[in-house]
């Protein structure tokens, strides 16, 4: 009973809150688990603890999460705590649905051999519909039908409010259509196809609410609407339901997560039971102040407040810097202090990071990105795969299009096309229409058909290999793609023989056969957000976008560029409700950024910085007008940095009356006669993007002149007229 006396010390090390959230399952439980508060144990404790003190069979459990690292994770330690944890059903959501669906095929008109496709497959799937059309062109209505299956839309269903295209519903309508004709499904079917038959079937609803008595998933916040409709459907009477998640780190809205599944969550389950996990142990209280000052200002939230026991922590660091060269020199001065690992450097865009790179690079400091194009996206390996995928499904049209010409064959589209309509006439799989060949081809076609036919028969007679590595070998040299990507290889510089060959190790660990490809294929499908390893084991400067920081964390976090329309995204003008959303999920953002941060945190904020091809004046972001300037040290290259921190409102736009705060004293101004042709106070003006104003406040400020605009929509404003268009207008007009 090793696992027991484990189970039991481990209870004993939880803090009050921890065991209170593993011990309760008398009613439905929402867990607020803080950043850096321990979520990951308490939800793998709380699997083991429903086994072994609740008796709760472990096949009866489902524990969902969202990525397969993660998952592997949680089904890890629970086993160590109880070793009968192996047997509970721990998945991704997609990787549930993939199961359910494969369990259940028949009534989900199925076969249980389906594949999955991804985007760059829904894509091509799309196109296939309308091949006059150029793919790029085609992005925006893939991206559209992927979306309405995460809010669990049909195409009949009203779609209006996705801002698509008109034809988005015929395209939709048209899509499924092909989709269902071949057999496949695409990422979102893995959820709304289980909610479908959940919903219509009441045999397969109540046998699966029967299996499942404990359901447990991870990372709540960033669930869809669908996935809130599976969980629903998923939790029979009687069924004990805990979410864990934090409504502060929902930032994934732009992929369709839906933070209000959070917020309601008691409306949904009654008599539920919120336990607020609020003691980091990550950072240092004055990190978690700052984090705070910030997402309080959040309406959508459900309140927690973060606190530490560590002592201890310098202030974190706010640098007003004057450009962005600047910035980069500061931010190689401060991973100079210690092991470059120990340094992240965090941005809002990809874009920015090449002023870094170039940085790093010449001053001889190593340094990693993470999110860059990944393994399986690569074109050597997505060809390997599409083979692979062809054989475990010789209808898969999205596969058959990459292969038949790759390397080419002369195997054209003409070819592509007439082999497609021989299939569907005659009622044959696509590899017994090439073998069947077509009537008329030339003779290229022939015998490039012929070809693959060969291929594909000495591919499929390899299958039943002892390990399926052997067998991606000789598809791999079989189909030509291993001599075409060592003679890309020669003639690009690439390394694409190794990428193949990381492929075949790849396969390695999984049996030969049909079922064997079958896992294999399902594991790389499913992990399309492949999780980078921990940055801290490598020695290197991390170079990372706030969003890709989720989940990690380092001892001294740089947070750049926290500047107006840069961080956050979202015009200050605008003021609607999906505004009100957009800067709310950004200030959240700013939240998980600076909780990344273990002892060491910098925020910078340039005065200019390069953008579309010319250099811009840079406001500071409103983020830093929210938060309490005796929180924060100051580094201030401006002079007067310091008078824009803990403002409250947004720093860009001054909406007290008298213009407290907005500029230097009356000492500073300038003369009101705007002799070097900009306008004077007293001037009216037009903005493009805030309309017409008056200019109540001319001074200079580091050698340029600034302006204060009062709006008629009664907002006021701060530019610097030789970087902005600011016209004089009449009064009359």
């Amino acid at each position: 009973m090793a696992g027991t006396d484990l189970l039991h010390t481990t209870l004993d090390s939880l803090n009050d809150a921890q065991r209170l959230a593993v011990e309760h399952v008398d009613s439905p439980l929402l867990i607020l688990a803080g950043a850096g508060s321990g979520k990951t144990r308490v939800i793998t404790v709380k699997v083991a603890h429903l086994i072994r003190r609740h008796g709760c069979p472990a096949r009866s459990i489902l524990a969902v999460t969202f990525t397969n690292k993660a998952a592997g994770e949680m089904r890890r330690r629970a086993a160590e705590l109880a070793p009968e944890a192996e047997d509970a059903c721990i998945r991704t959501f997609h990787s549930f649905g993939a199961w359910f669906l494969r369990r259940n095929a028949a009534p989900a008109g199925l076969s249980s051999q389906f594949t999955i496709y991804d985007d760059e497959d829904s894509l091509t799937l799309l196109h296939s519909i309308y091949p006059s059309r150029k793919r790029r062109e085609l992005g925006g209505l893939a991206r559209a039908i992927s979306r309405a299956k995460d809010y669990g839309l049909r195409p009949d269903d009203d779609l209006a409010f996705l801002e698509a295209p008109d034809e988005l519903p015929e395209a939709y309508a048209a899509y499924e259509e092909k989709l269902r004709e071949i057999g496949n499904v695409d990422f979102g079917d893995l959820i709304l196809r289980p909610v479908e038959l959940l919903r219509e079937n009441e045999q397969v609803r109540e046998r699966t609410q029967s299996r499942f008595g404990a359901i447990l998933v991870d990372e709540y916040q960033d669930s869809n609407v669908a996935q809130y409709e599976l969980l629903r459907l998923l939790a029979g009477p009687g069924a004990f339901v805990c979410v864990v998640g934090d409504d502060d780190q929902s930032i994934y809205r732009f992929r369709g997560a839906e933070v209000r599944n959070i917020l309601t969550f008691h409306e949904t389950f009654a008599d539920t039971r919120v336990v607020r996990l609020e003691r980091n142990y990550r950072s240092t209280a004055p990190i978690l102040r700052v984090a705070g000052a910030v997402v309080e200002g959040n309406v959508g939230r459900l309140g927690k407040t973060l606190y530490t026991e560590r002592g201890g922590g310098a202030k974190p660091l706010v640098a007003f810097l004057p450009d962005a060269e600047r910035e980069v020199e500061l931010c190689l001065d401060l991973a100079r202090r210690g092991p470059w690992h120990e340094t992240a450097i965090l941005y809002r865009t990809n874009a920015q990071s090449r002023a870094f790179e170039g940085a790093l690079m010449r001053a001889g400091i190593p340094y990693r990105i993470v999110g860059t194009v990944r393994f399986y996206e690569r074109e050597e390996v997505k060809d390997a795969l599409a083979f692979l995928r062809f054989i475990g499904n010789p209808r898969d049209e999205v596969s058959f299009r990459r292969i038949a010409n790759k390397p080419s064959r002369g195997i054209g589209e003409r070819t592509m096309e007439r082999i497609l309509d021989a299939a569907a006439r005659g009622g044959m799989t696509l590899a017994e229409a090439v073998k069947a060949g077509v009537a008329g081809l030339p003779r290229r076609g022939r015998e490039g058909l012929a070809e693959l036919s060969r291929i594909l028969e000495r591919c499929m007679g390899r299958l039943n290999a002892a390990r399926l590595s052997e067998f991606v070998d000789a598809v791999v040299r079989e189909s030509g793609l291993e001599q075409y990507h060592r003679e890309q290889d020669e003639y690009a510089g690439t390394q694409k023989l190794e990428n193949l060959e990381e492929l075949r190790n790849a396969a390695d660990l999984y049996p030969g056969g049909p079922g064997g490809l079958t896992e294999f294929l399902e594991e790389i499908e499913l992990d399309a957000a492949r999780e980078q390893t921990n940055p801290g084991d490598e020695n290197a400067v991390t170079l990372i976008t706030m969003h890709n920081t989720k989940g990690l964390e380092f001892p001294r976090v740089i947070i750049t560029g926290v500047e107006d329309g840069l961080f956050p995204r979202v015009p200050d003008h605008r003021d609607d409700e999906e505004a009100r959303e957009e800067l709310e999920e950004e200030r959240r953002l700013f939240y998980v950024a600076v909780t990344r941060a273990e002892n060491e945190l910098y925020i910078t904020t340039s005065r200019f910085r390069r953008l579309h091809g010319s250099n811009r004046f840079s406001m500071p972001s409103q983020f830093l007008a929210e938060i309490p300037a005796d929180l924060v040290s100051v580094h201030d290259e401006w002079g007067d940095g310091v008078s824009w921190l803990g403002r409250g409102g947004t720093a860009a736009t001054v909406h007290d009356d008298d213009g407290a705060g907005a500029g230097p004293d009356d000492s500073e101004r300038d003369g009101a006669d705007g002799a070097d042709g900009h306008p004077a106070p007293g001037d009216a003006v037009y903005h493009d993007e805030y309309g017409t104003g008056v200019v109540v406040r001319q001074w200079r400020q580091g050698g340029e002149l600034v302006v204060r605009v009062r709006f008629e929509s009664g907002r006021q404003a701060v530019f610097l007229p030789r970087y902005t268009q600011l016209e004089r207008v009449d009064v009359d007009e």
